[in-house]
């Protein structure tokens, strides 16, 4: 762990961090919440014949919750939640892609898709990057001029 992550506070995180924290802290909320509701339908004894209920709300309840860690830490100014925001965001971009096609949920698949594109330029703008480098003592500008 970076010592600086240690006792990471919000002063000096930058608004492009913020915002993609927030971003992917309501995906997961959203993955959390669909569990809980799989979980519901399960318990009221709704057909599961086609699926297991109870499966995907493990598989939403574990994944959703560390992508709603991920976005909180960002939030709260911890660099550990880029990576796993990252990764999620770009896992988000053919699920988007499929509901704008295969599935015919070209609403839902619109706002996801607008969700992680927007999440990856803010996680990658120059004021994050800056940011994550900062917790490993290297200049960026340093670099570029050599």
């Amino acid at each position: 762990m970076v010592d600086s992550d240690r006792n990471a506070g919000s002063a000096g995180v930058p608004a492009t961090v913020r915002g993609a924290g927030g971003l992917v802290a309501l995906e997961g909320a959203v993955a959390v919440t669909v569990a809980v509701v799989l979980v519901v339908r399960g318990l009221l004894g709704h057909d599961q014949s086609a699926t297991s209920g109870y499966g995907t709300a493990a598989w939403f309840g574990i994944l959703g919750g560390a992508v709603l860690a991920a976005g909180l830490g960002l939030l709260t100014g911890h660099r550990w939640g880029r990576a796993i925001a990252v990764i999620a965001q770009i896992l988000m971009l053919p699920v988007a892609w499929s509901l704008l096609t295969d599935s015919h949920q070209p609403v839902y698949g619109a706002l996801l898709g607008i969700v992680a594109v927007a999440s990856l330029g803010l996680l990658f703008a120059p004021a994050s990057t800056r940011w994550m480098t900062e917790g490993y003592g290297v200049d960026p500008s340093a670099e570029t001029k050599s």
